[in-house]
């Protein structure tokens, strides 16, 4: 890519010790090239390469700061992030930029774009996300046969507010695309930290299941991108459900399939690079809005 002007696109998400996560981001990387008629690298910020390349075809998973550093020696200095994260989280707009800040100081050409995340909490008209979310549920309910079951968003949970208030936003937005396909629609988290200051995650999964309105047939809204520890199968998610519907008998959850797997999430994503092209150059730390 030596002398090309564009930037070298790269699909960019948390990164897990599990396979199925890297492999999922290749499959996704690979539909969004075809969408944007451009190569896109599935790269992590951390973690995949502890992943046994065997599990992986034999091509080891990518992180970020080595892929970057391998690109320079081919005369690459211009990179566009497409973050895959729901919203503003910590690790794409405050970690990504201190590092690129790092890299800079012996690396002046260096310019790095970071593309919204898929969430925008600033535009309540972009449904996008939620309208996936939504097809989802449906699609469980179908496939379980089930009618206007409670419905739960559930996310990992996080010691930060601004993160969470894409859940909530999402739930909210959730609520109106189910309508009468739902009796009830609360957003929840898998996790959280002790302390008065992180009760902005409840309720807790393990708490609101088998509570009222949601002792009987439940569909778990995974606000998961794609399959790890916490939501792959045998995951914590599961674990959790399996403990509560022994403490009660008439529960039934039932978890959708995962952000990654609608057909939809690349049309965001596309749309992302395409504001990330437009954004200005990362030089210095972005803070999320509202802490």
């Amino acid at each position: 890519m030596a002398g090309d002007s564009s930037p070298c696109t790269l699909l960019v998400d948390n990164g897990s010790h599990r396979a199925e996560s890297t492999l999922s981001l290749r499959r996704i990387a690979w539909e969004l090239r075809g969408v944007l008629g451009r190569t896109v690298h599935p790269v992590s910020l951390l973690h995949s390469t502890r992943v046994d390349p065997t599990e992986l075809g034999g091509t080891p998973a990518q992180i970020f700061e080595p892929f970057l550093k391998a690109k320079r020696a081919e005369g690459v200095d211009t990179f566009l992030i497409v973050p895959f994260f729901f919203g503003h989280s910590a690790a794409i707009y405050e970690y990504l930029p201190q590092r690129v800040v790092e890299l800079r100081e012996n690396w002046p050409e260096l310019e790095v774009r970071v593309g919204p995340s898929m969430v925008a909490l600033e535009d309540p008209s972009d449904t996008a996300v939620a309208r996936i979310l939504a097809a989802l549920v449906r699609k469980k309910a179908r496939e379980e046969e089930l009618q206007r079951p409670a419905v739960t968003l559930v996310d990992h949970g996080t010691p930060r507010l601004a993160v969470n208030r894409v859940r909530n936003h999402l739930a909210a937005q959730l609520r109106v695309e189910l309508g009468d396909d739902a009796s009830l629609v609360v957003a929840s988290s898998m996790e959280r930290r002790e302390g008065l200051d992180y009760d902005f995650n409840e309720p807790l999964l393990e708490n609101l299941l088998g509570s009222e309105g949601f002792a009987g047939e439940v569909v778990l809204s995974m606000l998961f991108i794609s399959p790890g520890r916490h939501a792959g199968p045998g995951g914590d998610i599961a674990q959790i459900c399996t403990a509560v519907e022994d403490r009660h008998p008439g529960l039934t959850t039932h978890m959708s399939d995962l952000f990654a797997t609608h057909p939809g999430v690349v049309e965001i994503l596309a749309e992302r690079f395409r504001q990330g092209l437009a954004s200005a150059p990362v030089d210095a730390e972005i803070a999320p809005p509202g802490g």
